[in-house]
């Protein structure tokens, strides 16, 4: 039933959310090989877990990505299709599902006789500890240490759990695509019985795989759970993600077969070239990555609070030179939604009208009192990486062609957020994703005014409006129209200049069976169908 009710919405809103990103991968997906059970897969990842295992508290792929083996969401998105729409939602602990009431009540019926990892039973009071817990509700009996997904829920009314099997998400206003952001990886359900901060140092879970060891800067390894709720589930008796901080050191350690895969964005057109060279049968799949480049301009301070500014370096860098450069061709420009074939409902950057005009970019800072005889001084932060210090030194080059002044700082991870967060910057240069391609993931994250991720500080009453007003729209034609003027008033008052959308090219050795990338790379680590074949 709850299939057939998700399948007839899609068909009624017309949303296929990841649509665009069909171009890329036009052939049908592959077909899951049957398995055979052993073995440890190891897989290469370029931090260690920022936030440990607390994916609700996670905004990094180097957390979710490594702690998603061990947790399950209530949907989750079919591992044989690479594309995250209405209709690739499948169940997980919950075996079905209905709207009803318009769009306003959101029912799931969960799976009996699942357990977690430390033998309790899991109910529905697990499920709504969880999610009363992340929309900050005032009778949640947990607590995060930071929220960056709060504002996902901001419809969601009330969480009821009228038996262990059944909750009801009960919304103040019709929100489809909530549905979709449950089934991201950014979605796990937590144990009621432990409290949220212990995720950060062990990982208590449902899923496929339960925490052996975490050597902090070294691995993180998992056993394979035995009462996994899925028949024969998973294949593999373990994972270890070896955690290797430099870009060649992991390059070179996957080309001489010490591990099998490695993490997604992690790779480029010229290391994908490498690889192939080097081992002809090294399987590397291009994926829209569902990530952007782009520049966190702190708009509570000046001078990013005068619009001239920060038009004015958003104009400044070239963004096709910056893929040609930086991203060696493996991007497409945007705005604040990733455009076709990455995503659905991106614009182009012909209809956003912006980068690379250094003459305007030189007027406007003119306007704003910034001479050659009184040039604007910033400072630049971003993480400790290579592919961010990249991206943050071309920035730099293309903003003292307009005479800016521009410093650079890299720190760590660790420091990144906190910082961020307190808006304790000038300019972050930042690579940031969506959890599934819908405005809804992504503008409630970053442009909501109260949201912990929306970093810049940007606060616009109309732009809040039609964000909302989007988010209820059933009608795809003119939910597609609000969406577009969304971005265009985004773009305009530069409220988070984008630079690319990037491509993943997701490499692993040919003996790893059924590692599939998603065009949304956070939504595929779970791991329970992966197998070697050696």
């Amino acid at each position: 039933m709850s299939r057939r009710v998700i399948v007839a919405l899609a068909s009624v809103l017309l949303i296929s959310v990841g649509l665009g990103a069909a171009a890329i991968a036009a052939k049908p997906g592959p077909a899951l090989l049957p398995g055979k059970p052993g073995g440890v897969l190891n897989v290469l990842t370029r931090e260690d877990l920022a936030q440990g295992f607390s994916i609700h508290e996670s905004a990094t792929l180097s957390t979710i990505w490594p702690a998603q083996p061990c947790f399950n969401n209530l949907v989750t998105f079919d591992p044989v299709k690479p594309l995250e729409t209405f209709d690739t939602v499948v169940p997980e602990l919950a075996e079905k599902w209905s709207w009803q009431d318009g769009y306003r009540n959101l029912v799931f019926f969960l799976r009996r006789g699942v357990k977690w990892h430390d033998g309790q039973p899991f109910t529905s009071k697990d499920v709504k500890f969880t999610f009363d817990m992340v929309r900050e509700a005032p009778d949640a009996t947990g607590k995060l240490r930071v929220n960056p997904r709060k504002d996902w829920y901001g419809s969601v009314e009330a969480i009821e759990a009228p038996d262990p099997h059944t909750v009801v998400f009960r919304l103040k206003r019709p929100q489809p695509s909530l549905l979709l952001m449950l089934a991201s990886g950014d979605s796990p359900v937590y144990p009621a019985h432990v409290p949220a901060a212990e995720q950060r140092t062990r990982c208590v879970g449902t899923g496929p795989f339960k925490l052996k060891e975490w050597k902090r800067g070294e691995y993180v390894d998992y056993v394979r759970n035995p009462d996994y709720f899925v028949k024969g589930r998973p294949y593999l008796d373990g994972i270890r993600y070896l955690i290797v901080t430099e870009r060649g050191t992991r390059t070179a350690a996957l080309q001489a077969g010490r591990a099998d895969a490695a993490s997604p964005l992690d790779s480029s057109p010229h290391i994908a070239a490498q690889l192939r060279a080097a081992v002809p049968g090294m399987v590397i799949t291009r994926v829209g990555a569902g990530n952007a480049d782009n520049l966190l301009l702190n708009i509570t301070k000046p001078p990013f609070n005068d619009p001239r500014v920060r038009r004015a370096l958003s104009r400044a860098v070239d963004r096709q030179a910056f893929i040609k450069a930086v991203l060696q061709g493996s991007g497409i420009p945007g705005g604040a939604l990733a455009p076709r074939p990455v995503g659905f409902w991106g614009l182009a950057l012909p209809d956003l009208g912006a980068g690379g005009d250094k003459p305007q970019a030189r007027q406007l800072l003119a306007s704003a009192g910034y001479t050659a005889s009184n040039p604007l001084r910033v400072e630049i932060v971003t993480r400790n990486l290579a592919i961010y210090r990249d991206m943050a030194a071309f920035v730099l080059n293309e903003l003292k062609q307009v005479g800016v002044e521009a410093t650079l700082r890299s720190i760590e991870t660790v420091e990144w957020y906190g910082i961020a967060s307190r808006k304790e910057f000038q300019i972050g240069a930042n690579i940031s994703g969506y959890g599934v391609d819908d405005p809804d993931s992504n503008f409630f994250e970053h442009y909501i005014c109260r949201s912990t991720r929306n970093y810049t500080g940007y606060c616009d009453e109309e732009t809040e409006k039609l964000i909302e007003q989007q988010s209820q729209e059933l009608d795809l034609k003119k939910r597609l129209a609000l969406v577009q003027r969304i971005q265009k008033k985004l773009e305009d008052d530069a409220a988070r200049p984008m630079l690319a959308w990037r491509y993943d090219d997701y490499a692993h050795w040919p003996h790893v069976k059924n590692l599939i990338p998603r065009h949304t790379i956070y939504s595929y680590g779970r791991m329970q169908e992966v197998w070697l074949d050696r």
